[in-house]
Protein backbone atom coordinates (compact mmCIF):
# COMPACT_ATOMS: atom_id res chain seq x y z
CA UNK A 1 0.00 0.00 0.00
CA UNK A 2 2.81 2.40 0.44
CA UNK A 3 4.85 2.05 -2.49
CA UNK A 4 1.23 2.30 -4.54
CA UNK A 5 0.34 5.28 -2.23
CA UNK A 6 4.23 6.67 -2.83
CA UNK A 7 3.48 6.14 -7.16
CA UNK A 8 0.16 6.85 -7.49
CA UNK A 9 -2.05 8.76 -4.26
CA UNK A 10 -3.17 11.61 -5.31
CA UNK A 11 -3.39 11.32 -9.11
CA UNK A 12 -6.71 13.03 -10.17
CA UNK A 13 -8.29 10.47 -13.27
CA UNK A 14 -10.31 11.17 -16.39
CA UNK A 15 -13.62 9.58 -16.06
CA UNK A 16 -13.55 6.85 -17.56
CA UNK A 17 -16.44 5.27 -20.01
CA UNK A 18 -17.70 2.51 -18.38
CA UNK A 19 -17.73 1.45 -14.19
CA UNK A 20 -19.81 4.70 -13.64
CA UNK A 21 -16.52 6.57 -14.53
CA UNK A 22 -14.42 4.49 -12.53
CA UNK A 23 -12.42 6.25 -9.64
CA UNK A 24 -12.20 9.91 -9.18
CA UNK A 25 -8.49 9.86 -8.14
CA UNK A 26 -5.97 7.44 -6.91
CA UNK A 27 -5.50 6.61 -3.19
CA UNK A 28 -4.67 3.73 -1.20
CA UNK A 29 -7.41 2.57 1.24
CA UNK A 30 -8.83 -0.18 3.80
CA UNK A 31 -6.74 -3.47 3.28
CA UNK A 32 -8.63 -6.43 3.39
CA UNK A 33 -7.27 -10.26 2.89
CA UNK A 34 -4.71 -12.24 5.03
CA UNK A 35 -0.49 -13.12 4.57
CA UNK A 36 -1.73 -16.90 2.99
CA UNK A 37 -4.63 -15.89 0.62
CA UNK A 38 -3.07 -12.45 -0.23
CA UNK A 39 -4.17 -8.59 0.28
CA UNK A 40 -6.44 -6.36 -1.40
CA UNK A 41 -6.74 -2.89 -0.84
CA UNK A 42 -9.38 -0.06 -2.12
CA UNK A 43 -7.63 1.88 -5.36
CA UNK A 44 -9.68 5.20 -5.12
CA UNK A 45 -13.26 6.58 -4.33
CA UNK A 46 -15.60 5.85 -7.05
CA UNK A 47 -17.38 8.77 -8.46
CA UNK A 48 -21.19 7.28 -8.00
CA UNK A 49 -22.48 4.74 -6.06
CA UNK A 50 -21.53 1.30 -7.75
CA UNK A 51 -22.14 -2.11 -6.14
CA UNK A 52 -18.77 -2.40 -5.92
CA UNK A 53 -14.89 -1.32 -5.00
CA UNK A 54 -11.80 -0.05 -7.27
CA UNK A 55 -9.55 -2.69 -5.76
CA UNK A 56 -5.82 -3.29 -6.26
CA UNK A 57 -5.20 -7.13 -5.99
CA UNK A 58 -2.46 -9.16 -4.36
CA UNK A 59 -0.42 -9.01 -7.16
CA UNK A 60 -0.90 -5.58 -8.11
CA UNK A 61 -3.75 -5.89 -10.35
CA UNK A 62 -6.46 -3.13 -10.85
CA UNK A 63 -10.19 -4.35 -10.61
CA UNK A 64 -13.32 -4.71 -8.91
CA UNK A 65 -14.44 -6.50 -5.91
CA UNK A 66 -18.30 -6.91 -5.58
CA UNK A 67 -19.55 -10.79 -4.62
CA UNK A 68 -16.29 -11.90 -5.93
CA UNK A 69 -12.49 -10.15 -7.37
CA UNK A 70 -12.50 -9.38 -11.17
CA UNK A 71 -9.18 -8.31 -12.12
CA UNK A 72 -9.48 -5.51 -15.07
CA UNK A 73 -5.97 -5.14 -15.75
CA UNK A 74 -2.73 -6.72 -14.92
CA UNK A 75 -1.34 -3.23 -13.30
CA UNK A 76 -2.66 0.28 -12.12
CA UNK A 77 -0.44 1.32 -15.40
CA UNK A 78 -3.03 -0.83 -17.62
CA UNK A 79 -5.98 1.11 -15.96
CA UNK A 80 -4.67 4.21 -16.69
CA UNK A 81 -3.16 3.54 -20.02
CA UNK A 82 -7.18 2.28 -21.12
CA UNK A 83 -8.17 5.56 -19.37
CA UNK A 84 -5.72 7.42 -22.00
CA UNK A 85 -6.45 5.46 -24.62
CA UNK A 86 -10.24 6.07 -24.35
CA UNK A 87 -9.77 9.95 -23.98
CA UNK A 88 -7.45 9.79 -27.21
CA UNK A 89 -10.06 7.07 -29.47
CA UNK A 90 -13.17 9.06 -28.70
CA UNK A 91 -11.48 12.14 -29.67
CA UNK A 92 -9.74 10.74 -33.29
CA UNK A 93 -12.69 8.31 -34.21
CA UNK A 94 -15.79 8.99 -36.59
CA UNK A 95 -17.67 7.11 -35.80
CA UNK A 96 -18.55 5.41 -32.17
CA UNK A 97 -20.72 2.19 -31.70
CA UNK A 98 -21.60 0.85 -28.74
CA UNK A 99 -22.71 -3.23 -28.19
CA UNK A 100 -24.09 -5.27 -25.13
CA UNK A 101 -25.10 -7.95 -23.91
CA UNK A 102 -24.93 -11.18 -26.54
CA UNK A 103 -24.17 -9.11 -29.27
CA UNK A 104 -20.33 -8.67 -27.81
CA UNK A 105 -20.14 -12.19 -29.37
CA UNK A 106 -20.56 -11.15 -32.60
CA UNK A 107 -17.79 -8.87 -32.61
CA UNK A 108 -15.43 -10.39 -35.40
CA UNK A 109 -11.82 -9.71 -34.01
CA UNK A 110 -9.98 -11.37 -36.57
CA UNK A 111 -6.82 -9.28 -38.22
CA UNK A 112 -7.02 -7.25 -34.74
CA UNK A 113 -3.93 -7.07 -32.62
CA UNK A 114 -4.88 -6.99 -28.65
CA UNK A 115 -3.00 -3.84 -27.25
CA UNK A 116 -0.71 -4.83 -25.18
CA UNK A 117 -0.12 -1.51 -23.40
CA UNK A 118 -3.39 -1.17 -21.29
CA UNK A 119 -2.55 -5.00 -20.07
CA UNK A 120 -6.04 -6.49 -20.46
CA UNK A 121 -7.15 -9.28 -18.16
CA UNK A 122 -11.27 -8.84 -18.39
CA UNK A 123 -10.93 -5.69 -20.29
CA UNK A 124 -9.48 -5.54 -23.40
CA UNK A 125 -8.17 -3.66 -26.01
CA UNK A 126 -7.98 -4.15 -30.05
CA UNK A 127 -6.23 -2.45 -32.57
CA UNK A 128 -7.73 -3.25 -36.19
CA UNK A 129 -6.38 -1.52 -39.90
CA UNK A 130 -8.90 1.35 -39.09
CA UNK A 131 -10.07 1.03 -35.69
CA UNK A 132 -10.03 -0.21 -32.16
CA UNK A 133 -12.28 -2.33 -29.79
CA UNK A 134 -12.67 -1.98 -26.45
CA UNK A 135 -14.55 -4.93 -24.95
CA UNK A 136 -15.47 -4.41 -20.66
CA UNK A 137 -16.65 -7.78 -18.66
CA UNK A 138 -15.58 -6.39 -15.61
CA UNK A 139 -19.28 -5.67 -13.94
CA UNK A 140 -20.63 -8.72 -16.25
CA UNK A 141 -18.44 -10.71 -14.16
CA UNK A 142 -18.32 -9.66 -10.66
CA UNK A 143 -21.70 -9.19 -10.53
CA UNK A 144 -22.88 -12.42 -12.00
CA UNK A 145 -24.97 -10.34 -14.93
CA UNK A 146 -23.50 -11.49 -18.67
CA UNK A 147 -26.23 -8.78 -19.95
CA UNK A 148 -23.56 -5.98 -18.62
CA UNK A 149 -20.70 -6.88 -21.10
CA UNK A 150 -19.87 -3.99 -23.22
CA UNK A 151 -17.69 -2.93 -26.07
CA UNK A 152 -17.18 -0.05 -27.64
CA UNK A 153 -15.89 0.47 -31.26
CA UNK A 154 -14.15 3.44 -32.69
CA UNK A 155 -13.84 3.32 -36.07
CA UNK A 156 -12.84 5.60 -38.97
CA UNK A 157 -9.02 6.11 -37.29
CA UNK A 158 -6.34 7.39 -39.15
CA UNK A 159 -2.26 6.04 -38.23
CA UNK A 160 -2.14 8.89 -35.51
CA UNK A 161 -5.70 7.72 -34.12
CA UNK A 162 -4.73 4.19 -34.17
CA UNK A 163 -1.59 4.71 -32.06
CA UNK A 164 -1.54 8.21 -31.07
CA UNK A 165 2.50 8.51 -32.81
CA UNK A 166 3.41 5.43 -30.08
CA UNK A 167 5.56 2.61 -32.58
CA UNK A 168 5.59 -0.81 -31.32
CA UNK A 169 8.81 -2.01 -29.89
CA UNK A 170 10.08 -5.03 -30.17
CA UNK A 171 10.78 -5.39 -26.51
Amino acid sequence: MVAYEERWGGLVLPPASQYDGGPRYLEADSPEGSASEGWWFEAGMQRTAVPYSFMIGPSGEFGIHADQWVPLHATVEGWVESLALTDHASTCAKQIVKVTGDDVNGIVLDGYEQVREVMGVADTWWRGADSLVAVYTGEAEALSFPRGRTALIYSGLDEWGLRGGVKDSDN
